[in-house]
């Protein structure tokens, strides 16, 4: 059992920020800190650290899967992927839409993912001629209920049900304090709709700035969701390391639904490239409550604190809280409260030692 233990925590300890990705092996978690850090990691740890898998090639979920060789893409005998549109696929890449203005494209997979925990590694590249600003739209990452359906979001259909994550390169809002690129995720059960306007600000649950866009070099998205929990990480900088871009807890998603990737130019554009998408499959033990619920289900939700439209823009890049209400006002009063009972016990003892100082000199 201790075994298992410590090899299932490094495996944890290599995939999330501590390690590097294989340099032969791109997308996959490598070498990670030497002993004497990693054994005072497991001693903190201890049993939590089981339920992580080690990311081996034996979790790889191939059927839901992007590699290359790109077999069983558009192929009726075994079909695995689909692709619309602009989409053009070649032996190194598939490209979704080339530096070409007003292009839409996507490729789906061709089965439902029934995985409760999941985490999708992707390998992409988004370049072009264009300077500065003059250049767009992005590409989306998609785990919805429908697929191969065309629309206004980034080259796929609007209110959807499930998760989306956006690689956004063009700042629609000229009003904005963010710095694109930038990286964003929405949750939908089919009733909010995505303002191209406003960057999807209004739906926004997190975001982060990522200078991924036209690098000399490979870079790669990690999204991974486990028991609620939704991390989504960055390697931009070459440095085959994790980075953190966006951490969200209680977001709940069903099983059933499918893996997607879509692309949109309008009167700018760029090569959007997927050089591939690879699933691995979380080993992550359950109570027998969550083992007896029918996962397919669930509604896609997020339990938050405050909703996505009291996001306002911050510098950093972040999201700081709107107008002060509802449980903000009642914070505000409670700490405003307690402050003024503790100056006035310390205003109370102040004043008594005084007095008993005054009385001393009688």
């Amino acid at each position: 059992m201790a075994a298992a233990v410590a090899v299932a925590a490094a495996g944890w300890v290599w995939r999330w920020g501590w390690g590097r990705r294989c340099p032969g092996r791109p997308g996959l978690p490598g070498p990670g800190p030497g002993p004497t850090t990693l054994l005072l990691f497991l001693l903190f740890l201890g049993p939590v650290a089981a339920d992580i898998t080690d990311g081996n090639s034996e979790h790889l979920k191939r059927e839901h899967s992007l590699i290359k060789p790109y077999h069983g893409v558009g192929s009726s005998s075994t079909l695995l992927w689909d692709f619309q549109g602009s989409t053009m696929l070649t032996s190194q890449y598939v490209r979704l839409t080339p530096d070409e203005r007003s292009k839409e494209g996507s490729i789906w997979n061709h089965l439902p993912c029934f995985l409760k925990d999941w985490e999708m590694h992707v390998h992409f590249k988004v370049h072009g001629a264009g300077k500065k600003n003059l250049h767009g739209d992005g590409i989306a990452l998609w785990y919805t209920r429908d697929r191969l359906v065309p629309g206004p979001v980034f080259g796929s259909k609007d209110n959807f049900h499930g998760l989306a994550i956006f690689l956004d390169t063009y700042p629609n809002d000229e009003t904005t304090e963010r710095v694109f690129p930038y990286i964003s995720v929405m949750v939908n059960n089919g009733s909010l709709s995505y303002d191209h306007s406003k960057d999807g600000r209004w739906t926004e649950l997190a975001g982060c700035t990522a200078d991924f866009r036209n690098r000399d070099h490979d870079t790669f998205l990690a999204v991974r969701y486990s028991r609620g929990r939704l991390t989504v990480m960055t390697d931009l900088e070459d440095k085959n390391e994790w980075k953190n871009c966006i951490d969200i807890t209680g977001v709940r998603l069903p099983t059933g639904y499918y893996f997607g990737a879509s692309a949109g130019t309008g009167d700018l554009s760029d090569n959007h490239d997927i050089i591939s998408m690879k699933l691995f499959q979380l080993m992550v033990e359950h109570t027998p409550d969550e083992e007896n619920i029918d996962w397919t289900k669930i509604e896609p939700s997020v339990n938050l604190l405050k909703s996505p439209k009291d996001n306002v823009d911050d510098p950093t890049g972040n999201f700081r809280s709107g107008p002060l209400t509802g449980w903000r006002v009642f914070l505000l009063l409670l700490c405003a409260l307690l402050g003024i009972i503790v100056c006035a016990v310390v205003g109370a003892v102040v004043f008594q030692k005084r007095q008993e100082r005054n009385k001393r000199f009688y």
